[in-house]
């Protein structure tokens, strides 16, 4: 025989992606391509493109994992970008973070200041019991 037949179950070499040696979601191969073409520096080190995915990864799973809480509050099953939007401005460091960014169909945070609220008056706190003008 040739040897050129079907290879055996152990000759074959499993291919394994740079995401899946690192345990990461995010694609590395991809990010280290963007960041060749990108031409951020003269050369690029194989750790920066696992090092940059694994932080996209966790801010990705930060930002939706309060976007998923401000959504169950909300009594919704979908997320969408209001609830985004109060997931990251509630959050003190992602607001810092992001404090320069838009987001399309956000809307605002819920503020009233306190000068516009209605004044309580002194009767209203004591318990009631003097007759206002509307009593008989």
């Amino acid at each position: 025989m040739s040897g050129r037949g079907k290879a055996s179950a152990k000759d074959k070499s499993v291919s394994m992606t740079k995401s899946v040696r690192s345990g990461l979601q995010f694609p590395v191969g991809r990010i280290h391509r963007f960041l060749r073409k990108g031409q951020y520096a003269a050369r690029i080190g194989s750790g920066s493109a696992v090092y940059l995915a694994a932080v996209l990864e966790y801010l990705s799973a930060e930002i939706l994992e309060l976007a998923g809480n401000a959504a169950r509050d909300n009594k919704k099953a979908r997320i969408v970008p209001r609830h985004i939007q109060l997931a990251i401005r509630n959050d003190e460091e992602l607001n810092r973070l992001l404090s320069g960014v838009t987001i399309a169909q956000g809307g605002v945070l819920p503020n009233i200041q306190a000068v516009l609220l209605p004044k309580k008056s002194a009767k209203k706190l004591a318990a009631g019991s003097a007759p206002t003008s509307q009593e008989f």
